[in-house]
């Protein structure tokens, strides 16, 4: 009796991690993706059920919560959250639902602005871009990383490879997609026997062979079931997201706007549709008159219900939380206009919120809000400050570049010289050459 125990907490574990991974994988869906899993989720449950004319998750026909589900969720969760509901005229509402934006972006570009939020040196954002630079688009290194570094660069290799297989999305910086899949399951804290399987036994998982390579990992047939599970939520290639693609049109997340003196922050919901248990499965009769196969199925399709349903709501909290963040940190981005956004990092957001920044990265990847300046990314609002003395960001300088040179007729007569000094009238201060690069870039943001 005294082994019990510690195998109960195990298992409690295990369905922790399990649901832990579950809400994870839906934060960086897209509006689109996430109604894509939705429909895959009514299709295989049939415990689950949408309701008609309705746009948010209901909890309200869920049984308690049980206490290890509840600790966690309290964990990740703000008291505070609630939903406001559309006030708005149909016509706001349409322009909001219809507001849609072009979307494209390398997976060198997406990687590098992820290394840029890091405090690292010069010398180490070359290095990481060089690394960067070497990678195919399924996200695995064309050369080997050691040729890429010189004698003196070789100590500090491994930590930026470690930091680029941080990055989302998870598994670039590898050589191949079994490394690939290693990496994700190790930040997903898969068991060891998740990694041997791929290396070990992949041939006999390709023959459907999962008594062989149970007994050859010494666990149970119904372990090896799931841990198959478990990889197929992982992506063995996992840059082939960011391939050049033709764009593609998104709708807003959310919508932020200044009514009345107040910023108002309202979750797109209509494309969401509600979920609950069906009612088949609420009837008490029904379970009672079963057998003991029927039983097991339809309370194991109920949990599995319910924590869909958890995981939803534990999306939309966190986006909820973390747009909400933005607009406190950007007040005056939202209010004034683009030339006043601030520096910002993950950090600070997941500081403020007491999350991962691994989180706050996977929830603003591919989110998109609103504003009264147009629709931008939610990662657009993470800049670093131009100097460690001076609270602009880069975003926010090269705003106000572009609304001198529209000041004098695009500036065709103004050097870079020119610029700074007027810059620093407005108690901006950075050099010549800095102006020069801002310039560039601009320009090249209109073509």
């Amino acid at each position: 009796m005294q082994f019990q125990r510690p195998v109960l907490r195990q298992e409690q574990r295990q369905k922790m991690s399990l649901q832990l991974i579950q809400s994870i994988n839906l934060l960086p869906l897209t509006l689109s993706e996430l109604n894509e899993r939705i429909e895959q989720e009514l299709e295989a449950n049939p415990a689950l059920e949408a309701v008609e004319g309705q746009s948010e998750v209901s909890l309200d026909t869920l049984e308690a919560v049980r206490p290890e589900e509840e600790a966690w969720f309290e964990d990740t969760s703000d008291s505070g959250f609630s939903t406001r509901t559309w006030t708005e005229d149909e016509d706001t509402q349409r322009d909001f639902l219809e507001g849609v934006l072009s979307r494209g972006e390398s997976l060198h570009d997406h990687l590098l602005w992820q290394v840029r939020l890091y405090p690292l040196s010069l010398e180490d954002f070359e290095l990481a871009s060089r690394l960067i630079s070497n990678l195919d688009e399924n996200g695995f290194h064309l050369e080997a990383p050691e040729t890429l570094a010189s004698a003196e660069e070789q100590l500090r290799l491994p930590g930026l490879l470690e930091l680029i297989r941080s990055l989302e999305p998870a598994g670039c910086g590898t050589t191949d997609w079994r490394e690939s899949l290693a990496v994700q399951m190790r930040a997903r804290h898969y068991p060891p026997e998740a990694e041997r399987l791929i290396y070990e036994a992949w041939e006999l998982l390709e023959k459907n062979k999962t008594r062989e390579i149970a007994h050859q990992l010494g666990i149970s047939e119904g372990e090896v079931i799931a841990l198959v599970e478990d990889i197929r939520e992982l992506s063995p290639f996992p840059g082939r997201k960011y391939s050049q693609t033709p764009p593609v049109f998104v709708v807003p997340d959310a919508s932020i706007q200044h009514k009345n003196g107040v910023l108002q922050l309202v979750l797109n919901e209509e494309e969401i549709p509600i979920l609950r248990l069906s009612s088949a499965f609420q009837q008490n009769d029904a379970l009672e008159n079963a057998d003991r196969e029927a039983k097991k199925f339809i309370r194991g399709k109920t949990l599995e219900a319910e924590r869909f349903i958890q995981n939803l709501r534990f999306r939309k909290n966190t986006l909820f939380r973390v747009c909400r963040a933005i607009m406190e940190f950007q007040t005056d981005f939202f209010q004034r206009g683009p030339k006043h956004l601030r520096p910002l990092t993950l950090k600070d957001v997941a500081q403020e919120l007491e999350l991962n920044e691994s989180t706050i990265s996977r929830v603003t990847t591919g989110k998109y809000v609103q504003t009264e300046w147009g629709i931008y990314e939610l990662k657009y609002f993470f800049s670093n400050a131009i100097s460690s003395s001076q609270p602009f960001s880069k975003e926010g300088v090269k705003q106000t570049i572009k609304e001198i040179l529209s000041e004098n007729g695009h500036g065709k007569k103004l050097s870079d010289q020119k610029i700074s000094d007027l810059l620093a009238r407005r108690g901006i201060t950075i050099a010549r050459r800095t102006v020069t690069k801002y310039r560039l870039e601009l320009a090249g943001e209109e073509i």
